[in-house]
């Protein structure tokens, strides 16, 4: 059974059209309905709590002239960023788009710039930890705080310049079959570069990552090293779940760009109805890392937790003593231990 263009992706990531009587994908819809909204709504509630302390204790007790820090506070960001865009795109699974033109092209680009920013700085904090650890003494001019605000800079405006297309192109389309409108983009050309363009940006992140990671443990788990199996677990912990994450989107993504091309033997009902289970599932959980980053690089840090209890009983207490900023590593100075940030 053959499918047309329109049986695909209504939308790069979140519409389908279910109605074409060549290809019933009424239980996918149905599915996309119920339990993408109730998945969005806790994912939101989780990444802005957790970010939100993030960025509290760093503001409150870290020294933000460091890399690490600085990193730390613009991943945080960053996925408050991604965040913001999750209600809107749970009410348009549900609803349709209700929003206007101008709230979708807006929508569409700060979701986008939270999700590049965030993988950029997630790949750029590897890098650190990796010349922290592998090279430490070239970490020497991380002392200086001009380069994490020329770095962090840097990252921004080329997230931005990224989702600007996300901005220029989408628009609020209504197809002549559905009865509700949607978010996305213009043209079907379009839809496919923005595609690739996240792919190639996952597969950088993907080889950079597992480079930096590879040798971060071949040096920590050196004879003469004085590792601590729990640092070991914990970058493998961090690095699973980043690619079971990330990897299974992106695949599902570029196989939905095939359904499009009518590319045999995905111009079947079957096998793109299994496409867009894949992509739903994938979605839900790869849009789940930004309330996971804070569990893995912040709140599974033995110092940010000391900072975080201590924030906690100054609260209760209603203590406002400063706090003594000057002891306060989260990642040791010769490189050869590392706590998570």
């Amino acid at each position: 059974m053959s499918i047309d263009e329109n049986d695909s992706l209504a939308s790069g990531d979140y519409n389908y059209d279910y109605n074409d009587t060549s290809c019933n994908k009424t239980e996918l819809m149905l599915f996309g309905s119920v339990v993408t909204p109730i998945f969005f709504a806790m994912v939101t509630m989780l990444s802005c709590v957790g970010n939100a302390l993030v960025i509290w204790v760093l503001i409150k007790y870290e020294s933000l002239k460091s890399l690490t820090n600085a990193f730390l506070l613009n991943l945080a960001i960053s996925d408050l960023i991604f965040t913001f865009g999750l209600p809107f795109w749970a009410s348009d699974l549900i609803f349709g788009w209700i929003f206007g033109v101008a709230v979708c092209k807006s929508v569409s680009f700060i979701f986008y710039l939270g999700y590049y920013s965030s993988l950029i700085f997630l790949v750029v904090m590897t890098v650190h930890r990796y010349m922290a650890v592998v090279h430490p003494l070239s970490m020497l001019w991380n002392r200086f705080a001009y380069y994490s605000v020329g770095i962090s800079a840097f990252i921004w405006i080329l997230s931005f310049c990224v989702a600007t297309p996300h901005f220029i192109f989408t628009e609020v389309l209504t197809d002549p079959d559905r009865v509700r409108a949607y978010c996305d983009y213009n043209e079907i050309f379009w839809k496919q570069v923005g595609i690739y363009i996240q792919n190639i940006f996952f597969l950088i992140a993907f080889f950079t990552i597992a480079f930096c990671y590879i040798r971060i443990l071949g040096r920590l788990l050196r004879p003469m090293s004085h590792t601590r199996p729990k640092t070991v677990k914990l970058i493998l912990c961090i690095v699973v779940t980043f690619y079971l994450g990330w990897a299974p989107y992106n695949v599902s993504m570029f196989l939905s760009s095939l359904i499009s091309f009518e590319i045999s033997p995905f111009n079947e009902c079957h096998v793109s109805t299994t496409v867009d289970y894949v992509f739903q599932v994938s979605r839900l959980v790869a849009f789940s890392h930004c309330c996971l980053n804070p569990v893995f690089y912040v709140f599974m840090g033995v110092k940010f937790r000391d900072h975080l209890k201590n924030a906690l009983k100054n609260l209760c207490k209603k203590d406002d003593k400063p706090f003594d900023r000057r002891h306060s590593h989260l990642i040791y100075s010769n490189g050869e231990e590392i706590t998570t940030y």
